[in-house]
């Protein structure tokens, strides 16, 4: 029996790296997209590799046309047919009031968050249909619906088209044997809040969330894992939280 093979976006650090690890647990083979920091996911690689896995990287703007065609090219070359996408390369710039934000980082995040997923979203399904099936996860988040005022309403709305795409999308494709779904993070412990300029932000946070604490990648990995299982089969269009109960 073949093994999956699965393309993870922003699989150099955070909750991507942490999918990459479980999959390769679980019996994919990887495609590794990052952006920029290439040290990283070699080491992402690396670590995929000791557990069994095959796994290539590739450098990667999702936000552009031909880098996702090529990030496709690459995995289909490299290790066979693509049964699996997880859209996880994001933005979300600085914290703050919209009225306070640039219109470049509006742009990046739309570019990235919104359009990005739509590229990967697009040449999947065309390769998974042709090759008679296949699951996408998306990478959403719990701002989508709690719209996050005062922080990033910007990327709150990024991650609501992510929701809409799952929602649209998996009934376009279900004719094609071809899953959508989404798992939507809440606080999760990741670098993410230091990128945004508030590196205190999970333990801070951690009063506002029912289970009293921020998550860990390998929590959101496994839900990813676990959606892109065969013991998911009948399930697609769900948008799965794990947000601690926020």
């Amino acid at each position: 029996m073949s093994r999956p093979v699965t393309i993870v976006t922003g699989g150099s650090r955070g909750i991507g790296a942490a999918t990459c690890v479980r999959l390769a647990a679980d019996g994919h083979d990887l495609a590794l997209g990052y952006v920029s920091n290439g040290a990283a996911a070699r080491e992402v690689a690396e670590a995929v590799r000791a557990a069994g896995a095959r796994c290539v990287t590739v450098r990667v703007d999702t936000s552009q046309e031909a880098d996702v065609e090529r990030l496709f090219d690459v995995a289909a070359a490299e290790l066979g047919p693509v049964t699996g996408l997880v859209n996880n390369a994001g933005v979300s710039g600085p914290l703050g009031r919209l009225a306070d934000t640039g219109t470049e980082v509006l742009r990046q995040v739309v570019d990235v968050n919104v359009l990005g997923y739509l590229l990967c979203c697009r040449r999947a399904a065309r390769d998974m249909a042709a090759n008679g099936g296949g699951a996408i996860v998306n990478i959403s988040s719990a701002a989508a619906t709690l719209g996050s005022p005062g922080d990033y309403v910007h990327y709150a709305a990024s991650k609501a088209a992510a929701d809409a795409l799952t929602l649209g999308l998996s009934k376009e494709l279900g004719q094609d044997r071809i899953r959508v779904n989404a798992v939507a993070p809440g606080i999760i412990d990741t670098d993410m809040h230091a990128t945004m300029g508030d590196p205190d932000r999970p333990a801070r946070m951690a009063a506002a969330i029912p289970l009293g604490r921020p998550g860990e990648a390998g929590e959101v990995a496994a839900a990813v894992a676990w959606l892109l299982s065969p013991d998911a089969s009948y399930t697609t269009g769900a948008i799965l939280r794990v947000a601690g109960g926020r």
